[in-house]
């Protein structure tokens, strides 16, 4: 029987279901989501090199002219503070004239690769201060597991697989770099960057696709680290609904707290209608509530005998009517006014009870 137990718990306990929506909220406000670096990475560098094969040359025309000023313009100007601090601030606005495109160019990739994978989040919860961060025990643990060990593997897959493109496109164009020599600067220049971009979007491409296996592998390492055990289930459900226990005895209160209202309504009903014994429908008319009689109380069984009990203590008339009696209880709730189908038989009933009431008077 221990055992039976014992297995029936590690089996609750056992994270095999997926994460709730909730969980996945909770994770996602602290920072967990599935995402890969590497996605960022590559689209960021397709990014840049692209924008470098469109404005190459613009970018090649602006560093000469940068060097043709320097070497020609900045060396016969005489050295003061004055001309030190134009020359920085030239230099400057040439060089962000050149890089903006790059720089945009990166951030919007870094901005698209990102939306892309986890939407628009932010938390803080990553950048908080944790003592788990610099206890040595945990990165030692963390250096030595299999996650380390995985990451390892992509790094050098990577490595290799970006290393034999270049080569492979440094080996197509191997004829053409053996004669740079023979050239000019301008023209080296311009094949080499070429040869750059060249290599650079061959690269990229081969780096995006290792990214979206990584990113695949992301999202399964993702959703084994949140999945939740049956007994998480209940116990989120709780959380979030209350404890069954709990709410069956608010019910039970409230239940009872009804109940108790409406005995106290009793005593200011007109009448009575029963079954004699299964059912029991109090009815009040009050023509400055409503314009037709209405249900204060309603009961079977006990609570038909409780109410009867009530109404005779208080001289509230009883009646018996066991046709409608039924009706009213399946179609009217307390506080409802009775049906226009019932006008007839309930005008007849209080006219009867006022009626009698007259007479005794």
């Amino acid at each position: 029987m221990k055992l039976l137990v014992l297995d029936l718990q590690y089996f609750a306990g056992e994270k095999t279901e997926k994460a709730t929506p909730k969980k996945r909220q909770d994770t996602r406000k602290k920072g967990q989501v599935a995402k890969s670096q590497d996605v960022n990475t590559a689209i960021v560098l397709i990014a840049v090199f692209a924008v470098l094969s469109f404005t190459g040359s613009y970018m090649l025309k602006g560093f000469v002219s940068l060097m043709n000023h320097s070497l020609q313009d900045v060396l016969l100007i005489n050295i003061t503070d004055e001309s030190i601090r134009g020359v920085f601030l030239d230099v400057l606005k040439e060089m962000s004239l050149l890089l903006t495109p790059i720089l945009a160019a990166a951030l919007v990739g870094g901005l698209i690769s990102n939306y892309m994978q986890v939407g628009i989040m932010f938390s803080t919860e990553t950048i908080q201060f944790k003592l788990d961060k610099i206890n040595p025990l945990s990165g030692f643990k963390r250096i030595f597991s299999i996650r380390s060990i995985v990451e390892l593997l992509k790094s050098i897959l990577k490595i290799s697989i970006i290393g034999i493109i270049t080569f492979a496109v440094l080996w197509s164009k191997f004829s053409e770099l053996l004669v740079l020599s023979q050239k000019s600067t301008y023209f080296i220049l311009i094949t080499l960057a070429k040869l750059t971009i060249q290599m650079g979007l061959y690269a990229s491409g081969a780096l995006l696709f290792l990214s979206l296996l990584d990113f695949m592998y992301q999202r399964y390492d993702y959703e084994k680290n949140i999945r939740m055990s049956k007994q998480d289930i209940k116990d989120e459900y709780k959380n979030m609904e209350g404890d069954p226990l709990i709410k069956s005895k608010i019910k039970q209160q409230q239940r009872e707290m009804a109940m108790r209202r409406m005995m106290q309504d009793i005593p200011t009903a007109d009448v009575v209608i029963t079954n004699p014994t299964h059912y029991a429908i109090c009815l009040k008319y009050d023509e400055n509530k409503y314009d037709a009689p209405y249900v204060v109380a309603k009961g079977v069984d006990f609570v038909a005998q409780k109410i009867k009990l009530i109404a005779k203590e208080n001289d509230v008339a009883i009646v018996e009517n066991r046709p409608l009696a039924r009706a009213l209880y399946s179609q009217v709730e307390i506080g409802d006014i009775v049906p226009e189908e019932f006008f007839k038989a309930v005008a007849e009933v209080l006219a009867f009870v006022y009626r009698t009431r007259n007479e005794k008077i």
